[in-house]
């Protein structure tokens, strides 16, 4: 495997008993053709010389800014890098990380870096498990930074659990999976994407909506985007950190939303259908807003367009369709109709049932419904950025079946 060849990698040591673990790391990324630079935490060193990760790096290990009689640049280390690795990552530099604190060298070098970022956590049980940690490596994840999953067995305080650096083999597994799933394998492909919810006005003050965050969709558009596509991402109204780089179109209302998918629908080879698009909306909407009244009111509503039925029923030979189905009974018997009525490749089935899953969270819990062989399958809860990685994994197999 030569994904890890010639790649530029900064691995970040800090202060953790596994630092002895980071020399075997650093001679099978020189094994597998990386070159390697070495940037430790003042705590690190307590663990494990400078010398010695010298020596097997073949270059100076560096510590902090002023370092060996010269300047050592954060930005250039940043920008130099393929990738930046911190194994081991404490748990104090994970807080550090996901709060933007910048108290040495290393943690410069990560705000600094403009590649990806893979971390390999390594502290006792009770640290990992407490809700601190745990939401640090949520942040962490929200910043797309890659977790390399810790290793349960007995740990330095003699406690047996969870908390473990993974094993220097077992992350050289990871970054080879990784450098290969980011290779461009969607490159050359347009992707268009709906998101959020759709406001119906009622009035200028009242409106139909529901609790989509667009959360989801942001993240499948983010996915596309690294993996080489180019990105419309169609979403209703948010309150999100939209980023450069993909083709953004706000819209309010169901009606603008259909409008934009079939001005952009013709140039796309993939569309995902993630919106949360009202049902019905009013069947008109008045200039003033309504008064309360003594009597009951009702209100009239019309139903909207099913956009991802419209879009399948004109479907272009070769184009991959994926829609989204939120249930709360009989899942799998009414994504499967949907699959069908609405002539989808796959659809990505949520349940109000699963804890954790669905509108508003960072989590999420799916299964993936494919129309070819109607095949099933079940993911465990997932941060909503690791839920678009599974799902647009399965788009690229399709969309590569045949090569």
């Amino acid at each position: 495997m030569d994904d890890l060849n010639n790649k530029k990698i900064v691995l970040i040591v800090t202060g953790s008993i596994a630092a002895y673990k980071s020399a075997v790391l650093i001679r099978l990324l020189i094994k597998a053709g990386a070159e390697v630079q070495v940037i430790m935490t003042p705590a690190s060193t307590e663990f494990i010389s400078q010398l010695t990760l010298s020596t097997l790096s073949k270059k100076t290990a560096f510590l902090d800014m002023m370092d060996h009689g010269q300047w050592n640049s954060h930005v250039d280390f940043g920008l130099w890098a393929d990738a930046v690795l911190i194994a081991p990552a404490t748990a104090n530099t994970i807080a550090k990380m996901a709060n933007g604190i910048a108290d040495n060298l290393a943690l410069c070098v990560y705000l600094s870096a403009k590649c990806p970022v893979i971390v390999a956590p390594a502290m006792d049980l009770d640290m990992w498990i407490h809700p601190a940690t745990q939401k640090n490596i949520e942040t962490l994840k929200q910043y797309h930074t890659g977790i390399i999953p810790v290793g349960s067995g007995e740990l330095a305080s003699g406690l047996s659990g969870e908390g473990r650096m993974a094993e220097p083999e077992e992350i050289m597994t990871y970054l080879h999976q990784y450098f290969n799933k980011k290779k461009t394998d969607l490159a050359g492909n347009r992707v268009l994407i709906t998101a959020g919810p759709t406001y119906e006005p009622i009035d200028p003050v009242r409106f139909i909506g529901n609790h989509s965050s667009g959360k989801m969709g942001l993240e499948l558009a983010k996915e596309c985007k690294t993996r080489g596509a180019e990105v419309d991402l169609v979403i209703g109204p948010n309150h999100l950190d939209l980023p450069i780089g993909i083709n953004i179109r706000q819209v309010t209302s169901a009606a603008e939303m259909e409008k934009n998918v079939m001005d952009l629908k013709e140039t796309a080879d993939i569309l995902i259908f993630s919106a949360a698009v009202a049902d019905y909306t009013p069947s008109t909407t008045e200039s003033r807003k309504i008064k309360k009244k003594e009597t009951n009111w009702q209100l009239n509503l019309t139903k909207t367009t099913d956009i991802a039925a419209k879009v399948g029923a004109d479907k272009k030979e070769g184009q991959i369709l994926v829609g989204f189905a939120l249930e709360t009974d009989h899942e799998t018997e009414n994504a499967f109709g949907k699959l069908t009525t609405k002539n989808l490749d796959l659809i990505v089935l949520n349940s109000l049932n699963d804890e954790g899953a669905g509108f508003t969270f960072d989590t999420n819990k799916i299964s993936i419904l494919h129309r070819l062989n109607n095949k099933i399958e079940h993911f465990e809860l997932k941060s909503k950025s690791q839920v678009a990685t599974d799902i647009i994994d399965r788009i690229s197999e399709l969309l590569h079946k045949d090569g």
